[in-house]
């Protein structure tokens, strides 16, 4: 993350030149000023990163314009040049607002020296905006199941190196949990976390997610703006959901983990970085790859440390662990005091598929949680699962409907006959595809699911052959 326009305010010619030409050796791109009204000026034109501004000028005190700009929205560095050195001079400066200064006669290692600060304590100023705004997540990984196990052990080993991991499963599974914990156990600790979600940023904005923007690259661009690449120089940056970035973009992307460099839009200054790229997907890429949706070489880029994250339904014995863990969670959270689960309410727990993985399972806990009775155990009806006990096979007289009972009018059969969860999605998705003619917008508004969510689930089908008529 680089200085890269500095404003020289000084009415010495010879000190506007030498600082100038050693800027400009730096490629850096430099305007100077000979008085507090030309800089105004230069100001009201451009946006600068930081400026050298003497103390004293022809008409005014450079304290005075400082403090005038700390009302406009840029906010650039601001490095004093004084002729006086003294304690109070310098409390002066800070005081108005000052980065640093430096003191007449100068040198330009001094120069370089306050220039390498500026831009240290300007990249931490970004970073700890954007992380304020991305925090990380600090839940561990929760389980003793041999999946879960081999999961944690490939996290430690692959956490402390360089390496770009690819991380995929399930939508629900973990997979930015999984992210968070290789950071975490990574040499990169105390560096910045940076954080896209590939799938939530719209086609024509994401380039400048990435690689940042110049001030009038494009409609609205009203400054310039750092990337999250660049933000996330020297530390780890997540790609989450890869899979949704198109192909135009991949090209620049590949450019960015071989070269480890890159423009800003609108542009021609290449930035180097030195990032770890982690990536997640919940579709299976190299089956992207070969229908063209993906590119081969940014796979095999991205795909240097694959790690899988297991779905719930294969490490079952984990439910109770993490039902008890959510429970426990939640009641603090709204101040909630329950019984713990009944043993019906376990048994429909471990016996349900969870399609919707640890996320499905979390959601189904808050929500028992609240609708309890203070002090009373959490029951499988509450939760809407079917426990083992009431799935089984009706017994006589007790009213229950046969296999050839009929459906009702929602499609779910009657009492008895328990349809999986991920059935009944399977067939309200069909549902709302067929009333809505096929329009997926209106299918997963009337669903009340992104369009993203719903897309994914019609993929998932397709993937797993399932033929669907009203898919197609």
């Amino acid at each position: 993350m680089a200085l890269d326009r500095i404003l020289v305010v000084d009415d010495t010619p010879i000190i506007r030149k030498s600082l100038e030409e050693r800027l400009r050796g730096k490629r850096l791109s430099v305007s100077t000023a000979g008085s507090i009204a030309e800089a105004e000026k230069r100001l009201a034109a451009n946006s600068f990163d930081l400026i050298f501004l003497d103390m004293e000028l022809p008409d005014g005190d450079g304290r005075v314009f400082i403090e005038r700009m700390s009302h406009s929205e840029a906010k650039p560095i601001v490095v004093m040049i004084t002729a006086n050195g003294s304690v109070e001079t310098v409390v002066e400066c800070m005081r108005s607002g000052a980065f640093d200064y430096v003191t007449k006669p100068f040198s330009m290692t001094q120069i370089d020296l306050v220039m390498k600060k500026a831009s240290e304590f300007q990249r931490a100023v970004k970073v700890t905006d954007f992380l304020n705004r991305d925090s990380i997540s600090r839940r561990e990984i929760i389980g003793k199941s041999p999946v879960v196990v081999r999961l944690k052990e490939l996290i430690q080993r692959v956490g402390r190196t360089n390496a770009t991991v690819m991380i995929s499963g399930e939508n629900g599974t973990g997979k930015e949990l999984v992210a968070n914990e290789i950071f975490l156990n990574s040499q990169r600790l105390n560096k910045p976390f940076i954080k896209v979600n590939c799938a939530a940023i719209s086609e024509t904005l994401i380039e400048s997610e990435f690689f940042g923007h110049e001030k009038g690259s494009f409609t609205g661009a009203t400054d310039q703006r750092d990337g999250r690449f660049e933000l996330a120089d020297g530390g780890t940056i997540l790609l989450d959901e890869i899979s949704e970035i198109s192909l135009g973009l991949q090209a620049k992307l590949l450019r960015v983990l071989q070269e480890r460099e890159f423009e800003r839009v609108g542009g021609n200054k290449t930035i180097k970085v030195d990032v770890r790229v982690l990536a997640t997907t919940n579709r299976d890429l190299f089956k992207a790859v070969q229908k063209g949706d993906f590119r081969e070489d940014l796979y095999y880029r991205l795909n240097v440390f694959p790690i899988q994250v297991p779905p719930l339904r294969d490490r079952t014995g984990d439910v109770e662990l993490l039902a008890t863990h959510f429970l426990e969670r939640f009641s603090r959270e709204h101040g909630i005091k329950t019984a713990g689960f009944s043993p019906d309410g376990m048994a429909g727990l471990v016996a349900h598929n969870w399609p919707g993985n640890v996320r499905e399972l979390q959601n189904v806990v808050e929500r028992a949680a609240i609708l309890t009775e203070e002090g009373t155990p959490i029951t499988a009806d509450l939760m809407g699962l079917a426990s083992p006990i009431s799935a089984s096979a009706p017994t006589a007289g007790s009213g229950q409907a046969t296999n050839g009972s009929a459906a009702n009018s929602n499609g779910i059969a009657a009492s008895g006959d328990v349809v999986p969860l991920h059935e009944m999605e399977k067939r309200a998705i069909i549902q709302a595809l067929q009333q809505t003619n096929g329009n997926r917008t209106q299918a997963a508004e009337m669903l009340q699911i992104s369009i993203r969510t719903l897309r994914n689930k019609l993929a998932e089908y397709r993937e797993s052959g399932v033929e669907l008529e009203t898919l197609t």
